[in-house]
């Protein structure tokens, strides 16, 4: 007894027709609009933390605050080198990431710089100052132990809590 089989050509046709057929039976049809589940909506100004742990409440905050931990670790990596802090931010250009850009003007966006020196060099302040204050605009302090305090309302100074 001789058996028929179809070629292999005919096969893979009739697999792919096949296929094409239950897919379009299957196929769900999209809801109408309105009546599907929406993600919930974010506004364009919800804050997305930058890393784990960040402290920040906003872009402008978390600009502030890459920039003190810019100033933080160049003048630890200064003092190593020189035995006291840079005296200047322009002395401290070229330090680590901090640039020369970085240390020509106090204006960092809704941000102002202030930094001093004390007793020529044996310690430092650096704050930053929002020019508004406002739950996204938190004021910033570091001095030569590193840590940044942070304050709502009004400057920040070395008795305003640690951010984390």
């Amino acid at each position: 007894m001789k058996l028929n089989i179809a070629s292999p050509k005919a096969l893979i046709i009739l697999l792919v027709v096949t296929n094409g057929i239950w897919a379009t039976a299957t196929a769900q049809q999209p809801a109408p609009p309105g009546s599907a589940p929406q993600p919930p909506a974010s506004s364009p100004d919800t804050y997305r933390p930058k890393f784990p742990g960040d402290p920040a409440h906003s872009d402008a905050e978390a600009l502030a605050l890459a920039y003190m931990r810019v100033v933080i670790r160049a003048q630890n990596l200064y003092k190593r080198r020189h035995q006291h802090y840079a005296p200047s931010l322009a002395e401290l250009a070229g330090t680590g990431s901090f640039t020369k850009r970085m240390a020509r003007t106090s204006d960092r966006g809704d941000y102002s710089v202030e930094f001093h020196s004390k007793n020529k060099g044996e310690a430092y302040s650096l704050s930053m100052v929002p020019k508004q204050f406002d739950a996204e605009h938190r004021a910033f302090f570091a001095s030569a132990d590193g840590v940044i305090h942070a304050e709502g309302g009004k400057p920040a100074t070395e008795e305003s809590p640690r951010i984390k």
